[in-house]
């Protein structure tokens, strides 16, 4: 079962990815960050390597796409908000952007 983030957890998991340019969705318990990369190959190529992982993971973000930037929305389904998965995705797509 996949349990929202205590607000301790919140407070020492968000942190980071606050920092590093992702923010609070208002009104709902998600966090958004857009990506811009130099042209769609690169945008295209970073979405599918972040899309291999969060099929192993079953846990899949919500995700827009136009030419060279990805716009990337991550929350729970399962619980109503932020859990443990969203932070090891947002995680991982820093690692991945930072590819290109």
């Amino acid at each position: 079962m996949v349990v929202k983030l205590t607000e301790a957890e919140r407070k020492e998991l968000l942190q980071p990815l606050l920092d590093a340019g992702w923010t609070m969705v208002t009104g709902r318990d998600a966090i958004y960050k857009e990506y811009l990369f130099k042209n769609f190959n690169e945008a295209f190529g970073f979405m599918t390597r972040v899309a291999l992982l969060a099929d192993k993971m079953d846990h899949h973000p919500e995700w827009f796409n136009v030419y060279n930037k990805v716009q990337v929305t991550l929350a729970t389904h399962d619980c109503g908000g932020l859990s443990e998965r969203d932070v090891k995705l947002a995680k991982f797509l820093e690692e991945a952007s930072s590819k290109y």
